[in-house]
């Protein structure tokens, strides 16, 4: 078992790699088998890749504010006229398209959670698209990206209403980037020090739903942050480091969390959830929901 990031970097010298590490640390907590865990593994990337298919065809929220973004993304992106190169703004479109299935209340895979879904998937099939993956490889992508967040739910948070949208959206983007460097054969160190890199550039970020709904923001806040997992894992591969060791941005993180005013951690009390055209939508979905 593991309990930091500097745990993961070292333990991980025992094993293959850092997927191998939290497979057996997976057979140690839950007494599984190695075959049951990667069969459970294997049905959650499932789920993963049809939710991503669901959303990129078009799907509209049962609020009807949130829906088809990652539709018209995809449209935008066949055209090749683009900034952003074609694998990052896939990661993009596939994060959007998983959270707009959850707004439709649609089946996901929480990672870590619901409200940051997209992330660790979009950001997979993306990569799978561009690679050409293997499912061994995907599979090692996903429980690399359980190892590290790991970490962070023991030493943190990953909920919003307990450490604000850093604690989410963060969580899920440093997750991803780790796996992400370690995908292309990155060393374990180096995936900590794009977890680094992506927690701190989140630092901060206050969950502020819409009328309380996993909506509006949370949906855009998944594409960039897709982005900027595929960003910082680059930047680590290159061989940047983060000057703030990896574990203690994860406790630096908690702390800013334990920190920040409930208004901003998932009560829509404040930021966003509390402008104008935010208090609008939300007496609006009152008044339909009393109706």
């Amino acid at each position: 078992m593991f309990y930091s990031i500097e745990d993961i970097i070292q333990q991980s010298k025992n094993y293959k790699s850092v997927a191998e590490l939290m497979i057996a640390t997976e057979i140690e907590l839950t007494g599984r088998s190695r075959e049951q865990i990667i069969a459970l593994m294997k049905k959650n990337l499932e789920v993963m890749k049809h939710s991503v298919q669901q959303g990129i065809d078009g799907v509209t929220s049962v609020t009807g504010l949130t829906g088809k973004d990652a539709t018209k993304l995809n449209d935008y992106i066949l055209k090749g006229d683009i900034y952003s190169g074609s694998t990052i703004l896939g990661a993009v479109r596939n994060a959007i398209a998983v959270n707009e299935v959850n707004a439709k209340m649609g089946l996901i895979c929480a990672t870590p959670t619901a409200g940051s879904a997209g992330i660790v998937p979009g950001v997979l099939m993306a990569v799978s698209e561009s690679l050409q993956l293997t499912e061994h490889q995907q599979l090692d992508y996903l429980f690399t990206a359980g190892a590290f967040g790991l970490v962070i739910a023991n030493n943190a948070s990953i909920a919003g209403a307990e450490g604000g949208c850093q604690a989410e959206v963060g969580s899920a983007s440093a997750m991803a980037s780790a796996a992400l460097v370690c995908l292309k054969g990155g060393s374990a160190q180096q995936a900590a020090h794009a977890l680094a890199i992506t927690l701190k550039n989140m630092l901060g970020l206050i969950c502020d739903p819409v009328a309380g709904l996993v909506e509006v923001p949370c949906v855009k806040r998944n594409a960039l942050g897709a982005s900027q997992a595929m960003i910082s894992a680059d930047m680590a591969l290159a061989g940047i480091q983060s000057v703030i060791p990896p574990d203690e941005v994860v406790a630096t993180m908690y702390r800013v969390g334990r920190q920040m005013p409930s208004i901003f951690k998932e009560t829509a009390e404040g930021g966003l959830a509390t402008s104008p055209t935010g208090l609008k939508l939300q007496k609006e979905i009152l008044e339909r929901q009393t109706k």
